[in-house]
């Protein structure tokens, strides 16, 4: 594993945790058909934006360059260490990245929706796994807790504009009228303020740029949905 996160950092890539997948785990086959015995999770954390930033796809102005960086980048690693890659994204079908997760490390569903871990809070972002053939040696699973649990104000379920979020609920529509508007600017540029008042994790916060790269992105799955 030190291997693989040596590897995967050097391309601004962390390991967000790996596990051995059980049959109902949802992980595919690997090419050959026989199973995956090891699934490492791959995020982008504040700390490898600058790598992403400085790519030929961040700045050849096609679409969806982190994708595309994501199947490169990803796809290079694969080749290297001899795993399949797999990724979150190219659907529908979409696979289950998120319950991997929470098999993977202490990821926990937090009040507005995303996963949180205890250390980088809610900003992490999966940009893709891989599967491995060989059962991997892995680290003692961690089970910390939720830190929403000990969380007694619960400031992202009252920092957003236009109450998009609510227990079990969030308003897709509402957040993006308001974010599209003059009005959200605030969250345009720096991210959305909902994810932005939670105290865990506060070192890893997404900059300006990255945080305002998320949110054009996401303005522009809305538009591509309405269309």
């Amino acid at each position: 594993m030190e291997t693989l996160r040596h590897l995967a950092a050097v391309e601004g890539l962390a390991i967000c945790g790996a596990f051995h997948p059980k049959p109902g785990d949802g992980v595919p086959p690997l090419p050959g058909g026989d199973p995956a015995a090891t699934l490492a999770l791959l995020g982008l954390l504040a700390e490898g934006w600058a790598v992403f930033a400085a790519s030929p796809e961040a700045g050849d102005g096609a679409s969806d360059p982190l994708d595309r960086w994501s199947r490169r980048v990803v796809g290079t690693l694969a080749v290297a260490l001899g795993a399949a890659p797999l990724f979150p994204f190219g659907g529908p079908p979409f696979l289950p990245f998120q319950r991997w997760a929470q098999r993977a490390g202490p990821f926990h569903p937090s009040p507005i929706g995303m996963l949180i871990h205890p250390d980088w809070g809610l900003w992490q972002g999966y940009r893709g796994a891989l599967a491995f053939a060989s059962r991997l040696d892995l680290p003692l699973p961690d089970r910390r807790p939720s830190p929403c649990e000990s969380c007694a104000g619960k400031p992202c379920l009252t920092a957003c504009p236009v109450g998009a979020f609510t227990p079990g609920r969030y308003d897709v529509a509402a957040c993006a009228a308001h974010v599209a508007s003059p009005t959200g600017s605030d969250c345009a540029d720096l991210g959305c303020r909902a994810r932005r008042a939670c105290p865990v994790g506060a070192a890893h916060r997404y900059a300006p740029p990255q945080a305002a790269f998320h949110m054009r992105a996401f303005l522009a799955g809305q538009r591509e949905k309405r269309d």
